[in-house]
């Protein structure tokens, strides 16, 4: 059976944490969507992995896990991130860790064409990591691309690069890359990446049954979230690849039927990296409060996230897309200190109206929203840590509940009070 595990904000929502917990019974975990642009953090025994584009269930010593069709893959990081991997004691990681030859092959060309992108756009940028990841799809989207299968044939992969090489130069003039580097790079890679290579869907087929017969658990791991998704996030402010629900389903080939969970990471608060909209963001000593005791700091960027109150309207509009059956709410012990916490339960339109469930289409009209607040009573005292929901101080309990009252009873069953692996709530 399938458990998808999504992101039902703009990102950073803890979702490691979650991945590597489920991993443990998991025989299978795969990435659907993204790239080397994802930043999971997992502190495990003691020790802080970060994951980028490979999938957090690689923590877990029986987990296979796939780097799936629908990703954009970098062939330098999956190297460089599976030696750092292995060099803070995952022995045998790289035995565990494919990619599926359908995958399109992220080039350090499209970073360098990220870059100049961006810079282009003025004071409209997007705020991407800069890895090269929508350049890369672009190239996807019009055929142009490259396929991780494609490495392996020599004569084809060169024609096709400097092709790209040469389409980017008639665009952007010269450019700060030297496409005979990157190619003799790949000469190598051709040997030692050839291991990691499948056919998806034959390696699906056998790796989710198990040897009995019975159907063995797959973990889909999402990246970024349902607020960067290409259609239904605060586009053009988005990621370039489909982030939620139906984006997992289709970079794996799932079977729907096969689905039996789709759990959504929501942080207690509200946090965002990059330019875009942002209507709970709070540019203010609470903003700044959560900033600091949150840590939020970008794995990927190193950038400082913008921070807000708990969107309801978002989160409902992000259950209405992703249609989860059950929530993992992060970061409650960040609340630990304030006095009262408001949460967003509604929209005030620029033409007056209002809303408590639709997220507007249009970003200029989402930068006018203003946000109807209930505000709640604070707790005062430290959840760090607690592992039974009856240990939570009662207007913490409070908060929880009127948080799934508000988003139509999807149960909250895990709650994560601090960083470490065990901080967590399992709520029967």
């Amino acid at each position: 059976m399938v458990t998808i595990v999504l992101g039902s904000q703009w990102g950073d929502e803890g979702k490691g944490k979650i991945t590597d917990l489920l991993s443990q019974d998991a025989t299978l975990c795969c990435r659907a969507a993204g790239g080397h642009n994802a930043g999971h953090t997992i502190v495990h025994d003691s020790v802080t992995y970060d994951f980028h584009i490979l999938p957090s269930g690689l923590v877990s010593p029986k987990c296979v896990n796939l780097i799936g069709a629908g990703t954009v893959f970098h062939v330098p990081s999956f190297f460089k991130e599976l030696g750092a991997l292995e060099g803070k004691g995952l022995k045998g990681a790289a035995q565990r860790a494919f990619v599926a030859d359908r995958a399109h092959v992220c080039f350090d060309l499209h970073s360098v064409v990220d870059g100049l992108e961006e810079a282009g756009l003025g004071g409209r940028k997007v705020g991407t990591t800069g890895k090269g990841i929508g350049p890369c799809y672009a190239d996807k989207a019009a055929r142009r691309g490259v396929r991780v299968g494609e490495i392996f044939d020599e004569a084809v992969f060169e024609r096709k690069l400097r092709a790209l090489d040469a389409g980017y130069r008639a665009r952007f003039g010269d450019l700060a890359y030297d496409v005979e580097e990157e190619i003799a790079r790949f000469r190598e890679y051709r040997t030692t990446l050839k291991p990691h290579v499948v056919d998806q869907l034959d390696f699906m087929q056998k790796h989710t049954n198990s040897q009995d017969g019975t159907a063995a658990n797959t973990l889909i791991e999402g990246a970024n979230a349902l607020m960067l998704d290409l259609d239904h996030g605060t586009y053009p402010f988005v990621t370039s690849s489909s982030t939620g629900l139906g984006g997992a389903i289709q970079g794996l080939s799932l079977n729907p039927t096969s689905i039996k969970s789709i759990i959504g990471v929501l942080k207690a608060y509200t946090t965002r990296v990059g330019s875009g909209p942002f209507p709970s963001e709070q540019l203010n000593a609470v903003g700044e409060k959560l900033q600091a005791a949150g840590k939020e700091v970008g794995v990927t960027t190193g950038r400082k996230r913008r921070c807000g109150w708990l969107d309801l309207v978002l989160a409902r509009y992000s259950h209405a897309v992703n249609h989860y059956t059950a929530l993992n709410l992060t970061k409650l012990d960040i609340l630990d200190d304030f006095d009262e916490i408001k949460v967003g339960v509604a929209y005030r339109l620029p033409d007056g109206s209002r809303t408590t469930g639709s997220f507007p289409a249009d970003a200029a009209v989402v930068d006018k929203i203003e946000v109807e607040y209930v505000t709640l009573p604070g707790w005062k005292s430290s959840t760090m840590g607690l592992t039974r929901y009856e240990d939570l101080p009662v207007n913490a309990r409070a908060y929880v509940e009127f948080i799934e009252k508000e988003l139509g009873g999807v149960p909250i069953k895990w709650i994560g009070t601090g960083p470490a692996r065990d901080h967590m709530i399992v709520r029967q």
